[in-house]
């Protein structure tokens, strides 16, 4: 029986995660859940699965990390606010069943350097697809990590096609809803690009040797290349319970947590290059990982305000990723450590706010 807190619980993830839990109650047990801002939803859950220990907002989150004790953390939390609950999640030992991309992402050598070898298990459907299929062979074997995208709505659009998206169309992702700033950034490859710059906190890789082909099926989620030419694919109908149950309980598979692919059936999967012309998010977050320090929490930052002004008509679609850039480009590196980050983060955001009300 593990024990988990699950934070950020009334969200996707989480409550996906609760549907894991509730087929498979002899296997986990809940001792621990969080919510942002939705307290009557928080309630509801707590009261189904029967928790007397419950937090609102990220700070509240930290405190019921350090006094709960559990063997497994799933951070489900939305944005770069969960860095405080992932670094006490990493302090207290625990299993640290990681959703919350952006916290890795911005809290870079913070987060690795706070975390045991295997502490880490990552939720995101591609970096556990990685995950498994390294199973296969050993570190100085990979040639290479090669990360699966969809594509978004705008797959094959022209760069000067785009220049007219709206909101409402960039929230039309074929395969996946994941809420109004991922939903966007999927569009635009910046979830990609984050994605990349994860792949590398959590592997160990070089950028050079990680590279994004564009999958519209979403069956194949990640593959690995081995330096012997074999390449290992993970592939599933595109279902987050599978990558959840793996958090919870890796590295032991949950039976029947998700449907297998029909073989029965002819299907035909496709894979093309990126256009980074007209997708240039993924080779920008590169530049970015590469210099590390605090400019992927810039990159973050910078993008999550121009996300929003989009979405309330104050600039255009292309303008996103001009703004990040200009951001970027700006940004003069603070010292690593968790005030340096959050200030960091928050110059970021007010550069782009500036740059967003000249447009």
């Amino acid at each position: 029986m593990r024990r988990v807190i699950i934070l950020g619980s009334t969200g996707s993830i989480g409550v996906q995660a609760l549907d894991v839990i509730a087929a498979n109650r002899e296997r986990f047990e809940v001792v621990g859940l969080t919510a942002g801002s939705n307290a009557e939803a928080l309630a509801e859950q707590a009261r189904r699965f029967g928790v007397s220990q419950t937090a609102l907002g990220a700070d509240d989150s930290v405190r019921l990390v350090e006094s709960v004790q559990a063997d497994v953390v799933l951070n489900g939390i939305t944005g770069s606010v969960g860095l405080g609950p992932t670094l006490a999640a990493l302090r207290s030992g625990v299993s640290l069943a990681l959703a919350n991309k952006e916290s890795l992402i911005v809290g870079g050598s913070l987060v690795t350097d706070a975390a045991a070898p295997g502490q880490i298990v990552p939720v995101d459907s591609e970096h556990s697809a990685i995950a498994q299929a390294l199973a296969s062979g050993t570190r100085a074997e990979v040639r290479r990590l090669v990360l699966t995208a969809s594509g978004g709505p705008f797959r094959g659009r022209t760069r000067e096609e785009l220049a007219s998206v709206t909101p409402a169309e960039a929230l039309a992702h074929p395969t996946w809803d994941m809420g109004l700033v991922v939903t966007t950034n999927s569009s635009t490859l910046v979830n990609k690009g984050l994605e990349v710059i994860e792949a590398h906190l959590l592997f160990d890789v070089p950028f050079d040797d990680i590279e994004v082909t564009v999958h519209p099926q979403s069956i194949v989620h990640s593959m690995v290349e081995f330096v012997d030419g074999s390449t290992i694919a993970q592939a599933s109908p595109p279902d987050m319970r599978l990558p959840i149950s793996l958090g919870l309980d890796w590295p032991h598979r949950v039976p029947g947590v998700g449907v297998p692919l029909d073989w029965t059936t002819a299907q035909q999967w496709t894979f093309e290059p990126l256009d980074s012309v007209a997708f240039p998010a993924v080779e920008l977050a590169k530049r970015v990982g590469r210099a590390g320090s605090t400019y992927p929490a810039v990159f973050n930052a910078a993008n999550e305000q121009a996300v929003q002004a989009f979405h309330a008509g104050a600039i255009g679609y292309l303008d996103i990723l001009d703004v990040v850039e200009r951001v970027v480009d700006e940004h003069e590196p603070r010292e690593m450590s968790l005030e340096g980050v959050l200030e960091a983060e928050r110059a970021a955001r007010e550069s782009a706010d500036r740059l967003i009300a000249r447009r």
